[in-house]
């Protein structure tokens, strides 16, 4: 179960830490990608993002 724990944390702080990066090759601004102001707020549902990044990981995975 810690393994897991860790195993999260090191995924989400890299994705964190490689979002600026994306976000230049054009991540995050993809048609599929919501983003809306609710109440003053804004949101953002990276929809087509994240189905492209889950491909790619089971790619990755497949491989290795």
């Amino acid at each position: 179960m810690i393994r897991w724990l860790i195993v999260v944390f090191l995924v989400l702080f890299l994705i964190n830490w490689f979002t600026p990066a994306l976000r230049k090759l054009g991540f995050g601004r993809l048609p599929g990608d919501f983003r809306f102001k609710l109440f003053g707020r804004d949101f953002h549902l990276p929809v087509t993002t994240t189905v492209l990044i889950s491909m790619l990981a089971a790619l990755v995975s497949r491989v290795l």
